[in-house]
């Protein structure tokens, strides 16, 4: 019973002890007559295995705590003796600093304890001691002073002191009106008062409170107390934290235009470069090392504000192909940077390099927008010339598009040089030669492209080029002569006179000419400006030879593919019995017609540019002629033996050419070429006749006979002939003229 009494109490008075704190447990073991076997024997004598398990588990955790706590306690008593020794390190360097400037300066001090004669020591303290103390009193108000101005913040007073303070220092040395230990005390005060009050000036620079004013004293007096490195540094980076917050402040919203979140963001920036420029100059004036440093704050400032132009505003609009919206951001930044040069920060370089990839993607997915919608438009053309139905844009002084407004093309053309525009002034605008370069080899591939798209809207191209695969047509067909020559007036107009018009400013930029030298004149018309008409005109050339030679293959074949300007049609004369009609053979009364009424066309819709109307007619007349001049199956037959060619289909051919040579004379569309190439297959064909021993010019009439046949047939043609006079001479040209003739020239000329 008593056994179970104890084991009991044991266990009561163990919960006990567990629910005291750590300290008062430990009490019972820090007693001087602390008995451990008695305890033990007090406390577990009675206790169940049980009890005693939990006993060593609950030791076991006294254990770890009392190690822990033991290891804080090290760790703090550690760290304590180290900052002790730091000061007294910190104190001993202050103190031998100021003994090594005392030997320099001729002041006799006493070594410091080290092992040597300490009687020296003791005379040199009662020596000390001996001093009046009137110097301790001065240096211990000396010090307070100082610590109540820099306590108040009195900055100004608080340099004026300390400098008041070291003169004096310098000035006792040299007197010797102090002792070297009050002369000691005063530096090693005036040392640690000067770091106190920069570390205190440190912290002034840091505050979001601190104004500009105070910021620029702060540092200037940090420059007074030699931290002037420090200084510098702490200028800058109190500007970049106000930047920061103002930066945070201007979120972009989702609706914010993106060149006014640039204008105002470009605003905080570069205001705040400027005006750490002008406080690191005033202050600094321009130190290369500061001048290095600010340098260098100032690109990353410009880098980073750029990451936030690209993140907001360029990236997406550079890959949706909003090349306007690219360019003005990038022009506004340009022209903030451009403002510090004066201040020598030259940040332009920085922006353009950033900037340039962005500024390339837009001009690509821009030029690739062009052909899209340029295309989209010419699916659904009728190729009907109009004014331009598009109002133009502003872009600063200059206006878009209006060079246009009275100028007659189709939808597709407006369209495009309207886009065209736009991109030369939007690009032009940065006066950036490389940008420019690739922005006018872009226009003139678009150019390329967009004659393609014409070509491919002529009738003989329907098979080969105006397919997909559905056989859909991609371009409406030119079905009309008028279409047509619409087609040729779209390129011409855009090559001759748009296009140039609109790359004056990229051309310019290129050559590096500003603003003041650009001129209008066509005598002052740069290389480039040539260089680049010359491209559209000869993009313009293809698409006129297209045209000239789907009209020569309308005359020389039928449409089941059968030839009608053949040999036969000269051979079979002589081996007819018939009478021939002296008249130009169908094909060229054909040709005649086509080129009158191609010119009626072409002279109201090319005004003032009648030489495009001649040199059309030109290729087209002499795209007929050069195609049997060069068909050798044609020659073959003229020349074969087999059956050869007579008198009567020389004269037929004689005169065809006659007539040709004829109404190109008087439509002032004769070239040289084609004149003398009718001459050699003239030549040719009598050679043929003389070939056979026959006399050609026996059988053929006299020059002035072809003439007046030719002449005759012109005015038939034209409805200009006169027939009412029964006294015609029997052997004139038109006495071979029969009704059935007369008719079918009319019914030529009317179609």
């Amino acid at each position: 019973m008593e056994k179970g009494s104890f084991s009991m109490q044991g266990s009561i008075d163990f919960d006990a002890e567990v629910s005291l704190s750590l300290s008062d447990r430990l009490k019972t073991f820090k007693s001087n007559s602390f008995d451990p076997q008695a305890h033990v024997h007090n406390n577990c004598g009675g206790m169940s295995e049980k009890e005693i398990r939990q006993l060593c588990t609950h030791l076991e955790r006294l254990k770890k705590a009392s190690a822990e706590e033991m290891r804080k306690s090290v760790v703090s008593r550690e760290i304590s003796d180290l900052e002790g020794e730091l000061v007294s390190l910190k104190n001993l360097l202050s103190s031998r600093a100021n003994i090594i400037h005392g030997i320099a300066d001729g002041v006799r001090v006493e070594s410091l304890p080290d092992g040597a004669d300490h009687s020296r020591d003791s005379a040199a303290v009662e020596f000390e001691d001996t001093q009046p103390a009137k110097y301790d009193n001065w240096l211990s108000q000396f010090m307070e002073k100082i610590e109540v101005l820099l306590a108040e913040r009195r900055i100004e007073e608080a340099l004026t002191l300390l400098d008041e303070g070291e003169v004096l220092a310098e000035e006792a040395k040299e007197t010797k009106s102090m002792t070297a230990k009050v002369i000691l005390s005063l530096q090693h005060s005036i040392m640690l008062n000067r770091q106190k009050l920069a570390d205190q000036l440190a912290d002034a620079t840091c505050q979001a409170s601190t104004n500009g004013f105070e910021l620029r004293s702060a540092v200037q007096a940090m420059k007074k107390l030699g931290d002037g490195p420090r200084a510098h540094t702490l200028l800058l980076k109190s500007h970049q934290q106000k930047l920061h917050r103002n930066v945070q402040a201007l979120q972009p919203s989702s609706t914010s235009y993106g060149p006014a979140y640039t204008t105002a963001l470009a605003h905080l920036v570069f205001t705040t470069i400027a005006q750490a420029a002008n406080d690191s100059l005033s202050i600094f004036d321009d130190e290369p090392a500061f001048t290095s440093e600010l340098v260098t704050w100032a690109v990353n400032q410009t880098l980073a504000f750029a990451q936030l132009i690209k993140k907001n505003v360029v990236a997406a609009q550079a890959a949706s192909g909003g090349l306007r919206i690219v360019a003005e951001c990038v022009h506004i930044c340009l022209g903030h940077s451009l403002l510090l040069e004066d201040r020598g920060l030259s940040l332009c370089p920085t922006v353009l390099k950033f900037f340039r990839p962005f500024l390339e993607q837009a001009l690509s997915t821009t030029l690739k927008k062009i052909d899209l919608c340029t295309a989209a438009i010419a699916a659904s053309e009728d190729w009907s010339l109009c004014h331009s139905p598009i109002a133009g844009r502003s872009w600063g002084t200059a206006s878009v598009s209006m060079a246009t407004s009275h100028q007659k093309l189709s939808s597709s053309s407006h369209r495009f040089h309207t886009m065209i525009q736009e991109l030369c002034e939007d690009v032009g605008s940065l006066e950036i030669m490389h940008l420019s370069e690739q922005a006018l080899e872009g226009v003139l591939q678009s150019f390329h492209s967009y004659v393609n798209l014409l070509v491919t809207a002529l009738p003989s191209s329907v098979e080969t080029d105006n397919l997909e695969s559905t056989g859909r047509r991609i371009v409406g067909m030119a079905e009309s002569e008028t279409q047509q020559v619409a087609l040729l007036a779209n390129g011409v107009l855009l090559a001759d006179e748009l296009l140039p018009r609109a790359t004056i400013k990229l051309c310019s930029t290129i050559r590096g000419e500003d603003q003041s030298q650009r001129g209008s004149d066509r005598n002052n018309r740069a290389p480039e400006q040539r260089e680049v008409k010359k491209r559209l005109q000869r993009s313009v050339e293809q698409l006129r030879d297209s045209f000239c030679r789907q009209h020569a293959l309308e005359l020389i074949f039928t449409e089941d593919g059968g030839v009608r300007l053949s040999a036969d049609m000269y051979i079979s004369m002589d081996e007819s019995k018939e009478e021939p009609e002296w008249f130009p053979s169908p094909i060229y009364q054909e040709l005649f017609a086509k080129l009158t009424r191609l010119g009626s066309i072409a002279s109201d819709v090319f005004v003032g540019r009648e030489r495009f109307t001649t040199i059309m007619l030109m290729r087209l007349t002499e795209t007929v002629i050069l195609w049997f001049s060069e068909d050798q199956n044609f020659w073959d037959e003229i020349e074969g033996a087999q059956r050869p060619l007579g008198p009567l289909g020389l004269q037929q051919f004689y005169l065809d050419m006659e007539f040709v040579i004829l109404f190109a004379s008087q439509g002032r569309y004769l070239s040289r070429n084609l004149h003398q190439v009718m001459k050699n297959v003239i030549a040719r064909a009598i050679e043929a006749v003389q070939a056979n021993n026959i006399d050609p010019y026996s059988v053929l009439p006299e020059d002035e006979w072809f003439a007046d046949v030719a002449q005759i047939a012109i005015k038939m043609m034209l409805g200009q002939a006169n027939f009412d006079n029964p006294d015609r001479d029997i052997n004139s040209p038109t006495a071979s003229v029969s009704a059935r003739s007369i008719s079918s020239i009319h019914s030529h000329g009317s179609q």
